[in-house]
């Protein structure tokens, strides 16, 4: 059990942030157990073709715990973080951290591919880390960061309208706020408890997180990482025949859009499901905004929509 005391006004500092390094990172662990990650399936049968990427190196990241090394996945610090920046950050990490983090995950022995002077295993995984993006990552990232930025949209009303207690309780069914201290429970026998004071809170959504999980060191920065909602509609596209009455009254791609949009979502990634151009898309949002079937909100450089409550009377109707 890993225990956060929130003290005081860090209770006010309970953040999110999404972390495409984190993402990265994480997304070894399906290289590892495919099998425990279904969902992520058709992203791995796209990324089939790796040739030239350092596999043993990017595999040697993980472990059977499915772990990954703490510096690899630090504490994002702007709510939505660019991957350059994220990896320019790791090239000052201490050696000392780099050799404890790789000891950690592989206590008994390091494989061969982490073998070596510190500074120099460093400056080899973050090369590995970049060709990894540009290969897996940067083609579908912007598919991604859109159910993930739906899910921070979705959790900041939770925490609104029922408090950080019920929102931590919908978060993830390991993780509770009891008392001012935020419990994640672990399938390790880890365990440390540590305040924020001073520190505050990131919560992280994941796609590539089946549980709610935390640094395995207490020095770290205070930090969950948490599966994001949504992620079962990340790689479909729209097949669903709209009710034909619904068609009548809006036409077919205005139908098509109010099924979709039951949660937060992008014109980017709703002209991806439906197929059309992302002006076409914004042109058919502004005309369902503007008769108080869409609301919208703001996150970062995208705004998201969903239905409204006119909305959703219009389709159970239809």
């Amino acid at each position: 059990m890993i225990e956060y005391e929130l003290v005081g006004n860090d209770l006010g500092e309970v953040r999110f942030a999404i972390s495409p390094l984190n993402e990265l990172v994480l997304s070894l662990r399906t290289m590892r157990d495919p099998g425990r990650f279904p969902l992520q399936l058709p992203w791995l049968r796209a990324t089939e073709a790796r040739a030239g990427l350092p596999l043993d190196l990017l595999r040697a990241l993980t472990n059977e715990l499915l772990w990954t090394p703490d510096f690899l996945t630090p504490r994002p610090y702007t709510p939505l973080g660019r991957i350059d920046d994220e990896l320019a950050a790791l090239t000052d990490t201490p050696n000392s951290v780099v050799r404890a983090d790789l000891a950690e995950i592989h206590p008994t022995s390091l494989p061969p591919a982490l073998r070596g002077r510190p500074d120099r295993v460093l400056t080899r995984l973050l090369a590995a880390l970049r060709e990894y993006w540009e290969a897996c990552f940067e083609p579908y990232w912007q598919r991604m960061r859109t159910v993930l930025e739906a899910d921070v949209v979705y959790r900041g009303r939770v925490t609104a309208r029922s408090g950080l207690a019920v929102m931590f309780a919908d978060l993830d069914q390991h993780a509770r706020l009891e008392n001012s201290v935020v419990c994640v429970r672990l399938r390790s026998d880890l365990s440390y408890r540590t305040s924020t004071a001073g520190r505050g809170l990131t919560l992280a959504p994941s796609l590539f997180s089946r549980r709610a999980t935390a640094p395995i060191s207490p020095d770290e920065p205070p930090h969950i990482m948490y599966p994001a909602r949504g992620l079962g509609t990340l790689w479909e596209t729209e097949t669903t025949t709209p009710a034909l009455a619904l068609v009548g009254l809006i036409g077919r791609v205005r139908a098509r859009l109010m099924g979709l949009l039951e949660t937060p979502t992008s014109s980017t990634e709703l002209a991806v499901r439906l197929d059309v151009t992302p002006t076409a898309v914004n042109q058919h949002l502004r005309a369902l905004r503007a008769a108080g079937l869409l609301i919208s909100a703001r996150h970062g450089r995208s705004v998201l929509y969903r239905r409204s409550d006119l909305g959703d009377r219009l389709i159970r109707g239809a």
